[in-house]
């Protein structure tokens, strides 16, 4: 059965998703700094009539995904690709899909209007993916890979330089990879993020992939890449190695470097001629709608993007944006799961009542109904955030042009921005994909024997929700980010974070609105729980130290820090931190919606219900326990030092 088939339209039966249009986000910031600051003379300087496209988009996608996509789903989920002739072919329903949305040209949405674009923002399709993802995941994920990637080839050729603005029309006059963003922008064409290998999955250290320059400056990859997401794509962003690392072991993520591959050429007679071969798709537990390629370079042609040894730098301005995009496959992933499990359990009768009337049926749809729309604020504030710094990041290159008032917001706005998106993005990653798992599951729970099987989708949906707390870097991943992001900032700024303290439980005690005092708890147990995981690391590492002599103190103190031994008990509690850092997220997201809005403070008393108890129980487990696995741990890592001198001995 077809996931969410009675529904015609995705996007307009969707309250939630009709409010952010309608009055949940600051649109003209946003539009203003899209826009170019309304220099262009085709630019929409009306905020009101951009919006007024925007949901115009949002449902011409929400009826095409209905239609296309959620109501074709069981199909895509059965027509699984394969490599033919060298090729990729994809199931007729995928291919139905897509025609359909090359022909509504949702693949413009995005781009500069210099490219044939419609210069719309990238909230506009994030917002359109979830819509898609609700229908069938994997379609929205290789539907990220359209704009996805020709925005980032214009990300890449302004940060390298090789972007021209004409400041006064405002507009880009040209940019490096012009031609292939072109035609990915008329949906003739697509590309993909090229950087898993056999041996080096989240250790990008180990890549092995290398790049070598011919005679005549040509640059030519040569190795293996698997698990890549849409590799039949033409156009191929490649992390490869240029040079060993500086510390000489050969590997590292120094010597890594960013490269534009173009896959293969078709020629006048239609042949097509490769230039990188596909392997092998792979036959995957879910997400069968959407290809997985092992791929192979042998001396392919391929463009240096920026500086040789910049690659990871470049990976990371790609991922910050992948891995919003996929946040929000996961809440579509939860809407449709609440959807399923809501319908089922009003028509599923049990005792004489549906067993959406049961108490316990009653209280797991009510927790994902919370976790779904507290997500989805989270989501389109980290979206905001991203964009916004990228946006505002843009403008300023029309600096012979700015008027005060831009320069003001700029210099206001860039570093709260990014500071914000870098914050956010871990924390939304982590959170959407443990709960789409966790909400799926709950959704096949809810439909009992039947959802074990195949006829109703629920199956379907936890198949292909499994993949998301593993791809564009674990949840574990995001926890260790997060962490560590947070530790360093204390350790920075000690005086700043005793202030923040001070202030949280200033405002949980005297605060007039008690929703207010009700967050500003929440923050005071993540500042808490922060505080004692830096003093136990100073602990541990002070302990250390003092079996030094005191003039080496103050050097081992500052710089000579080991994180897999000095961090232990960060680290080990690094995923509690992680959720509880997502509810403070969350809780001043929506405490700001309610200021915008007071018809949302009940979904942040509903979120605060259950985030409090449960982040007091964290906050416990952070401060009271680890020790006993430390302890493990490093009598295991002794004795594996030990372990050579005794075998040498014998």
């Amino acid at each position: 059965m077809a996931n969410n088939s009675p529904s015609s339209n995705f996007f307009s039966d969707n309250a939630d998703l009709r409010w952010y249009v309608d009055r949940g986000v600051d649109w003209a910031p946003l539009v203003e700094a899209t826009e170019y600051g309304f220099r262009a003379p085709d630019a929409i300087k009306d905020i009101d009539a951009a919006v007024t496209f925007y949901r115009e988009v949002l449902e011409s996608v929400g009826e095409l995904s209905a239609k296309y996509v959620g109501a074709k789903s069981s199909a895509m989920d059965t027509e699984h690709p394969r490599v033919e002739g060298g090729s990729v072919i994809e199931g007729p329903a995928v291919t139905a899909a897509f025609d359909a949305f090359r022909a509504a040209e949702l693949h413009r949405l995005v781009f500069p209007r210099e490219f044939g674009g419609l210069n719309a923002p990238l909230l506009v399709y994030y917002l359109a993916g979830e819509v898609i993802a609700r229908g069938d995941v994997g379609a929205m994920t290789h539907f990220s890979f359209h704009a996805g990637i020709g925005m980032a080839m214009l990300a890449y050729s302004i940060y390298e330089g090789s972007t021209k603005f004409d400041v006064q029309g405002g507009r880009i006059e040209s940019t490096r990879f012009q031609k292939q963003i072109e035609e990915i922008c008329r949906g003739d064409a697509w590309g993909c993020m090229v950087i898993t290998e056999p041996d080096a999955g989240s250790d990008m250290a180990r890549l092995r992939t290398k790049a070598e320059r011919d005679e005549d400056g040509t640059w030519r990859l040569s190795g293996q890449k698997i698990f890549i997401t849409s590799g039949h794509a033409k156009y191929h962003l490649v992390i490869a190695r240029t040079e060993p690392s500086s510390d000489g072991g050969g590997l590292g993520l120094d010597g890594l470097s960013m490269f534009m591959v173009q896959a293969f050429d078709e020629r006048p007679d239609g042949t097509i001629e490769r230039y990188v071969t596909i392997d092998r798709v792979e036959d995957k537990l879910g997400h069968n709608s959407s290809v997985t390629a092992a791929l192979t370079y042998d001396r392919t042609p391929a463009q240096l993007v920026g500086d040789r040894g910049e690659g990871f730098k470049y990976m990371l301005v790609l991922m910050n944006n992948a891995r919003v995009g996929v946040s929000f496959e996961g809440i579509g992933i939860i809407e449709a799961a609440l959807r399923l499990a809501r319908d089922y359990a009003e028509g599923r009768r049990s005792m004489g009542k549906s067993i959406a009337q049961h108490e316990m049926i009653a209280d797991y749809l009510d927790e994902m109904e919370t976790d779904l729309l507290a997500l989805r604020a989270l989501a389109v504030a980290s979206a905001y955030a991203e964009e916004s710094s990228q946006k505002l990041g843009i403008l300023s290159k029309f600096e012979a042009t700015l008027t005060d008032h831009e320069r003001q917001r700029i210099e206001r706005e860039l570093p709260r921005v990014r500071a914000r998106s870098r914050r956010f993005t871990p924390l939304l990653k982590y959170a959407t994909s443990e709960k789409a798992v966790e909400h799926a599951r709950r959704c096949v729970q809810i439909h009992g024997g039947v959802g074990y099987t195949k006829e109703y989708g629920a199956e379907k949906l936890l198949r292909d929700a499994m993949v998301l707390p593993i791809y564009e870097g674990t949840s574990q991943i995001q926890s260790l980010m997060a962490m560590k992001d947070t530790l360093n900032g204390i350790v920075k700024d000690p005086a700043g974070f005793a202030r923040r303290s001070a202030q949280s439980a200033l405002r949980a005690r005297t605060a007039q609105d008690p929703l207010e005092r009700r967050v500003a708890k929440i923050q005071s147990l993540c500042r808490g729980a922060e505080r004692s995981l830096v003093a136990k690391t100073a602990a541990d590492k002070l302990g250390t130290v003092r079996n030094l002599p005191i003039g080496q103190w103050k050097s081992a103190l500052v710089k000579k820090w080991d994180p897999k031994r000095d961090f232990a008990i960060a680290m080990l509690h690094a995923e509690r931190l992680t959720k509880m850092l997502v509810d403070e997220a969350v809780c001043e997201v929506l405490w700001e919606q309610c200021q915008r809005d007071s018809a949302r403070r009940p979904l942040l008393e509903r979120y605060l219900e259950r985030c409090e108890l449960r982040d007091e129980l964290l906050y416990k487990e952070i401060t009271t326990t680890g020790a006993r696995i430390l302890a493990a741990l490093a009598g295991n890592e002794q004795a594996q030092d030990e372990a050579p001198s005794a075998v040498a001995a014998e």
